[in-house]
């Protein structure tokens, strides 16, 4: 079983952050500079949420609103289930499925301590199915 803290140690970085009240047009910029598709949302050492490129289409886009006037606050996703370090990939995987998500904070004794996304998921699924493909091959070869 992978747990999502071999996966945040692998990753080795930390999730970038962005104020409650900055525009959504400085966290689109933030996100194309960094390459990314979100940002976690802080009020001081708090957090708040996270507001992914999907929050902006379906809720700046397509409800005509200007990136420059709304603010992140008003469009983050507050309602993602938080994980822990010591939860598997298999359970994370099953909630985004289920859920329908993309990302999901991590929290370690009330901390947010990373963010866990579906790629790195897939990613994590990938290597331990090699791993056993690789085992595999050596068992029948020897």
């Amino acid at each position: 079983m992978i747990s999502v803290a071999s996966v945040l140690k692998r990753k080795n970085f930390q999730p970038v952050t962005i104020a409650c009240g900055s525009s959504v047009m400085d966290a689109l910029r933030i996100m194309a500079d960094r390459n990314i598709g979100s940002l976690v949302v802080m009020e001081g050492e708090t957090y708040r949420g996270i507001v992914t490129e999907r929050d902006y289409s379906r809720k700046v886009i397509l409800k005509g609103k200007h990136s420059s006037e709304t603010k992140v606050e008003d469009i983050m996703s507050t309602d993602l289930p938080h994980i822990s370090p010591a939860d598997s990939i298999d359970h994370c995987m099953e909630q985004m499925s289920s859920l329908n998500i993309r990302y999901m904070p991590v929290f370690e004794n009330g901390r947010l301590s990373g963010i866990i996304s579906m790629s790195d998921v897939v990613k994590e699924t990938i290597m331990a199915q090699k791993e056993t493909i690789n085992q595999l091959h050596n068992y029948i070869q020897s």
